[in-house]
This record gives C-alpha cells, sequence and structure tokens, in this order.
C-alpha cells in the first residue's frame, strides 16, 4: 500500500440509515487497511452511534431543529442549520486536519464546499448515493451544489453513474457497496426467540422489511400486497422496521395509516398485530431479527443501492425487490423474485411465492454467489485509488 493518509469522513446522523452504514463500514475497512480516519457526524440526541468501530469518531453536537414553520419550510431551514452546525464545528477546530474530507450526503458536501472556499479544508470528496426530486427550490439547489462543486465524485451503482453523467455532465467513478458476512449470516446466535418475544413476532410466516414508511420505499402497495396475502395466511405478520430520517414524510404516513384503517374493515385491526412497526432496531438486534423472518420484502422505487438487501441475502433470506436498476445490476431472477413496484397484485402474488420451500431454498442459495463481490475490503481498496488520485493532482 502507498503511504496511509488521513481520512475525515462526514454523515449527517448517528442512527443507522443505508448511507450512515456505508460510512462506518468504510471507516473501519479503511482503518484496517491502515489509513487514519474520522467520522464526523451530527449528533442530534446526544447519544452517539449504536455500534463502535476501531476509527475514530467525533460527533458534532447540534441545536433543536426551528419551530413555528410549515413543514416544508422547517425541512430547509433544517438542513441549511444542520450545514451550518458542521461548518461551525470544523471552523472552531483548526487543528484537526486531513488529506481527505469525504461526505456521504448532500449537508455534509454543502459544509465542505464552504469549508474549502474560506481554506480551510483542500478538498471535497462526494458519495451520490442517488438524487432526489426535491419539490424545495432550496433543496434542490443545495443537491446541485453538493454534486457539482465537489473535486470528485463517488457513486456505488451503474443506475447512478449513468445519471450523474446524463444530469450533470459528471464522470464519477464506481465504488462499491459491501455487507459484514460476520455480522449479518444464517446461523442462530440464541437471540431470535428473544426478538420474536421482544418485537411482538408472534404469528406465521413473517415478511421484513427495513428502512420504515417513506415514499421511496414503497410502503403503501407492500400494505396492499400484505392485506391481499392475509387473504390467504391469516396468520402472517409484516414487520416494517427502521424509519429514521432527516425529512417529515408525515403525509405520506397518515396515508398509511388511513390504508391500514381501511384494509382492517375486511382483515380486522392490522396495526400492532398482522402489522408490526418497532421502529429503529438497536443494531446488536438486527442480524437476529433477520434470521427471525421468512421473506425479505422490499420493493423500492428509487434506493442508491439497498444494503439491506445484501444484509438479508447473507442471513439466507429469499429476496422480493424491485424488477429495476439497481436491484437488477447485482440480482437476477434464479437470485431473487423481481416484481413490478407499481403492481401490489404482483408483489402479493411473489410474498406468497416466496414460502414455497423450494423456492425459498432456490433463492437463498443461489443468491449467496453475490456476496462475494460486494464486501468492504474491496470497498476501501477502490475508495484509496480514488482518494490517490486526488492527492497527487498538481495544486
Amino acid at each position: 500500500m502507498s503511504q496511509p493518509l488521513r481520512i475525515a469522513l462526514l454523515t449527517y446522523a448517528t442512527k443507522l440509515r443505508g448511507s450512515v452504514v456505508h460510512t462506518l463500514e468504510l471507516a473501519t475497512a479503511l482503518t484496517e487497511l491502515g489509513h487514519q480516519v474520522c467520522v464526523y457526524a451530527l449528533d442530534k440526541d446526544g447519544q452517539g452511534f449504536d455500534r463502535s468501530i476501531p476509527a475514530t469518531v467525533q460527533l458534532v453536537p447540534t441545536q433543536p431543529p426551528p419551530t413555528g414553520l410549515t413543514p416544508d419550510q422547517a425541512t430547509d431551514a433544517l438542513i441549511r442549520q444542520r450545514i451550518q452546525e458542521l461548518v461551525d464545528y470544523f471552523l472552531a477546530h483548526p487543528e484537526e486536519n486531513y488529506d481527505i474530507y469525504h461526505a456521504q450526503d448532500c449537508i455534509g458536501a454543502n459544509a465542505l464546499v464552504q469549508l474549502r472556499q474560506q481554506g480551510r479544508v483542500p478538498n471535497v470528496v462526494r458519495t451520490v448515493h442517488h438524487i432526489e426530486d426535491y419539490a424545495s427550490i432550496y433543496l434542490r439547489q443545495c443537491q446541485d451544489k453538493s454534486i457539482r462543486h465537489p473535486d470528485l465524485c463517488l457513486c456505488v451503482s451503474d443506475r447512478w453513474q449513468t445519471a450523474l453523467r446524463h444530469e450533470y455532465g459528471i464522470v464519477a467513478p464506481r465504488v462499491l457497496n459491501g455487507v459484514d458476512v460476520r455480522r449479518f449470516s444464517p446461523v442462530p446466535s440464541g437471540q431470535e426467540e428473544a426478538i420474536k418475544a421482544r418485537y411482538g413476532l408472534t404469528g406465521s410466516p413473517i415478511f421484513l422489511t427495513v428502512g420504515g414508511i417513506e415514499p421511496r420505499k414503497n410502503s403503501l402497495r407492500l400494505l396492499e400486497a400484505f392485506a391481499q396475502v392475509l387473504t390467504t395466511h391469516p396468520q402472517a405478520q409484516l414487520v416494517i422496521a427502521g424509519g429514521a430520517t432527516l425529512f417529515d414524510y408525515e403525509p405520506y404516513r397518515q396515508a398509511f395509516f388511513a390504508l391500514a384503517e381501511t384494509l382492517a374493515q375486511h382483515h380486522g385491526s392490522m396495526i400492532g398485530k398482522s402489522v408490526l412497526l418497532p421502529g429503529v432496531i438497536p443494531d446488536d438486534n438486527l442480524p437476529a431479527l433477520y434470521r427471525a423472518a421468512d421473506v425479505f420484502c422490499f420493493p423500492s422505487t428509487k434506493e442508491g443501492w439497498g444494503l439491506v438487501v445484501l444484509e438479508a441475502i447473507a442471513s439466507a433470506l429469499p429476496v422480493i425487490t424491485a424488477n429495476q436498476p439497481p436491484f437488477t445490476e447485482f440480482l437476477n431472477t434464479d437470485q431473487a423474485l423481481l416484481v413490478d413496484p407499481d403492481s401490489a397484485a404482483a408483489i402479493a402474488a411473489a410474498m406468497v411465492t416466496a414460502l414455497d420451500p423450494t423456492v425459498s431454498q432456490k433463492l437463498s442459495c443461489r443468491s449467496q454467489s453475490v456476496l462475494a463481490n460486494y464486501t468492504w475490503q474491496k470497498s476501501a481498496s477502490l475508495h484509496t485509488d480514488q482518494y490517490q488520485t486526488l492527492t497527487e493532482r498538481p495544486t
């Protein structure tokens, strides 16, 4: 390996969503390669990460979000505030210097761009996990700035690599996501029954999804599909885990609960019985929760990659996901049930099909070959190569 680098990785939260997990796993793998890594994370509740890593972690304190605004105004104001909190932190700590400053999101990238303009940091790297269609003019401007102004953009999928080239004229080298097969595996840990009891998993079969109730997670259509499954499998349960997010999806959540009320006329009360919403799952509990399920359902309509799909595969679960990129970049019809995410009937049919022991075993066995292609060690090596090209550029 060439000279070890000092690397600052920035993330917008301490709750473990996709890009946050990516940050922690990348930090771990880069540290194992011999680099000096510090993760800077906005810490809104003062609790830090629900995970320890070998890299240094610096929690950046935040203030409560603004009040007295409409939901759209509040979101814009909160993003401004979070960007400024990162800028203020780095300006107040001039002794913390690195060779590489790498943000995984729009907030961190905007902060770094400001800091570079002030001469505080030498460069800005941004991983574009996906591109959002924001209604807010301010958020669109933030996203554009976070993509156009870094010295180097990276991405994790062909889909978004193509989008960056077509929409922004940017050539973004491809890096990888990964999965830790030491954490996620089909081997029982002894926690499984306790996890079932803790979260009320008393039914059979258990369908699991991770990511909360959000438009891009396609939660409404998944609920419609599950209601269809209940007609033939009345003891089934759908577990929708996770949900920590910076954005306010309250109107969509209200539509979800309204649909559940409507469906209850035919299936009885759903929320808390056949549909379980445990919220954010403690990091130590997540591997056992996968193993406690029978099928993983992820009909997401827009995803950067879908780390949870790799986690489910590593846990030997049959996977149902959308028949579109990025999922079709690494899965074929022998490895997962690929469905039209706009069709509740197609999702429901796949949920029932996945319960067939022959189908389930085939999918879980054939999908295992995917795992060797997506490791955090490979990801760290690809990142190191890109970092080196940046540090070697003439100033």
